[in-house]
């Protein structure tokens, strides 16, 4: 009988098929390059929700904290908790909103630090705290609106909102911040709108921004972290530049990215159809000639949108090749007539670099009428996640770097 040893099929699975691989070298370049625009006292929060953008946020976060971000960003609950299950230490701010007593029982009980969008909120918050049997005052992050139009308090309400919290037993103040809608744009216009009405509502309520006894104050996005160091701080809030993205074109000269993500997958069939031979579901693609096609095992279910079919090129042995037909929930069709002798098993890339060439998120964001981020965040867990290159520089566990004092703000 065959013999059958769990781990290292498990291994073998994870690159039969299709996969994405982190590099991890890129991601702590990214980082160290996104410091060199910070000074020594603005400290770098990296943006991990929504799985780390795709990326896988525990092998994130452990990254980029040896790296030197000081800060971890969340939307939910849950991926707090499973930043701090991993051993992760450092300070998790929750930038979603939480408004039940069991969602406060668990953001104290895992060291969270929670994002209060209105006075109703932080009444709930000190009520729930003071029933609970934690001593310590949770620390809290003020979120005003000053013209995002999402989450967090009218900016003309600032004063009352602050004054309410800081009257409030059981909650400390750790930040004030905003967050920015056009920082991309390079129209300053609106942001500069904002800017300064995230420090009129600070210097309204008492505070002063380069006070050390003052609550933190943080605006910057990844775009703005790019574009001003007056929009610094005392932190950045960065996302998709620690995975290697610019968030528009023109702040592509600030500073060298490398991209982490990349998607591959492997050759199961490769044939030979002839002229008037329709492709893949509803013959969107018919072969005017003898054509050699590679069906590879990847799809819309995976994360590859329907919508690239016919639109789509990959790379196999450094070469640019049209996918056609239309993309399946599993597979899709190359017309590989221009590689010959192509075997089974062959890996193509689809977003990443194989030789000269190169196909980034942008390039599909561009053709769908989309941005970066989606795309990133597109890919399914079905595809499994593989880290690649090493992380460069103190190699010392985040358990062991990060302190409990650094909880508080």
């Amino acid at each position: 009988m065959l013999s059958w040893d769990q781990s290292s099929s498990i291994a073998l699975m994870q690159r039969e098929r299709a996969w994405v691989e982190i590099d991890l070298t890129a991601l702590t370049h990214n980082i160290q390059q996104i410091r060199t625009l910070l000074s020594p006292k603005t400290d770098l929060m990296a943006v991990v929700k929504a799985d780390a953008y795709g990326h896988g946020s525990v092998t994130v976060a452990q990254t980029v904290l040896q790296a030197g971000a000081t800060w971890l960003g969340v939307a939910t609950i849950p991926e707090g908790i499973e930043l701090r299950e991993a051993g992760v230490e450092a300070p998790i701010l929750i930038m979603g909103a939480t408004h039940t007593a069991e969602q406060i029982r668990a953001i104290a009980h895992w060291n969270l630090q929670p994002t209060l969008c209105t006075p109703k909120q932080a009444l709930v918050f000190s009520e729930a705290m003071g029933n609970s049997s934690h001593r310590q005052p949770l620390p809290v992050h003020i979120k005003l609106d000053t013209g995002m139009s999402r989450l967090g308090t009218p900016w003309q309400n600032a004063v009352e909102f602050v004054q309410l919290v800081q009257r409030l037993p059981n909650l400390a103040i750790a930040s004030i911040y905003s967050h920015l809608a056009t920082a991309d744009d390079p129209d300053p216009t609106i942001l500069r709108q904002q800017q300064h009405r995230y420090e009129q509502a600070v210097q309204a309520c008492g505070f002063s921004t380069n006070s050390e006894n003052s609550p933190k104050f943080h605006l910057a996005n990844s775009a703005a972290t790019l574009t001003d160091a007056n929009l610094h701080y005392d932190l950045v809030r960065t996302g998709l530049v620690i995975y290697g993205l610019y968030p528009a074109g023109h702040l592509s000269d600030r500073i060298a990215l490398k991209p982490v993500m990349q998607v591959k997958a492997r050759i199961s069939q490769v044939k030979t159809i002839q002229p008037g031979t329709g492709v893949s579901y509803g013959y969107q693609f018919v072969a005017d000639r003898e054509t050699q096609i590679a069906v590879i095992g990847i799809g819309y279910a995976d994360g590859v949108p329907r919508n690239l079919s016919n639109k789509l090129t990959v790379l196999v042995r450094g070469q640019r090749v049209p996918q056609i037909g239309a993309i399946t929930m599993d597979q899709i069709m190359l017309d590989v007539s221009t590689i010959p002798a192509l075997q089974e098993g062959e890996v193509v890339t689809l977003l990443g670099q194989d030789g000269n060439q190169q196909i980034l998120a942008d390039d599909w964001a561009t053709t769908l009428g989309t941005i970066s981020w989606e795309i990133l965040c597109s890919f399914k867990h079905r595809l499994p996640r593989v880290s690649v290159g090493k992380p460069y520089g103190d190699r010392r566990s985040v358990s062991r770097t990060w302190h409990s004092s650094n909880l508080q703000a």
